[in-house]
């Protein structure tokens, strides 16, 4: 699927001077790769393969409808917020085996937003375990799926176990619009602890 703002010039302007790394996190199946892709405005890489058999016993497809590609190393994509910044958008692995790759990826960003599905919370506390080993701040986007159940937002804030200050959104990974107020969510929350730094 092509991103909705993918263009046929792939390159920067000239006029970027800041670039601004964000990972883009969750469990397997979350729709990692639809935001990506979804928020892109250059057509986004993407390191899908079909799922096998062999795989059947490591990816749990319990809950999971119609799933048969993942994720085997990273998605990216790009935003160009103005005319001197762009954001880089690195999809990360939902699969514990792929956890490795996280350290490479981590490096160098600023914060990440992680994706969860209120039908499969629990897979979301391994994620949220990964990125604060990286000492990354981050936001929480609940990714609505069809047919998912819906909770208060002070109820999935308390499942999670998050801090007061922590940014929990709702979104649509496959709409514009939602998915780029989470990404405004986090980047609001980055700002304001660059702000509280010394």
């Amino acid at each position: 699927m092509d991103s909705a703002l993918a263009s046929d010039t792939p390159y920067l302007r000239e006029s970027v001077r800041t670039a601004v790394k964000i990972l883009i996190v969750g469990h397997f199946a979350v729709g990692k790769t639809t935001y990506v892709g979804t928020l892109s405005e250059i057509r986004p890489l993407r390191t899908e393969e079909r799922m096998t058999q062999a795989g059947a016993s490591v990816d749990d497809l319990a809950g999971i409808k119609d799933k048969t590609t993942t994720t085997v190393a990273m998605d990216f994509g790009r935003l160009t917020l103005s005319d001197d910044l762009v954001l880089y958008l690195f999809g990360a692995p939902g699969q514990q085996r792929f956890t490795r790759l996280w350290d490479d990826l981590a490096r160098g960003a600023l914060g990440a937003l992680i994706l969860v599905d209120t039908a499969r919370l629990q897979e979301s506390f391994a994620v949220m375990d990964i990125v604060e080993k990286q000492g990354l701040p981050y936001a929480v986007a609940v990714n609505h799926f069809e047919g998912a159940p819906r909770f208060p937002e002070a109820e999935v804030r308390e499942a999670l176990d998050l801090a007061a200050s922590t940014p929990l959104v709702s979104c649509d990974a496959r709409d514009r619009v939602s998915s780029t107020e989470a990404l405004i969510s986090l980047v609001d929350h980055l700002l304001t602890l660059d702000g509280e730094q010394p």
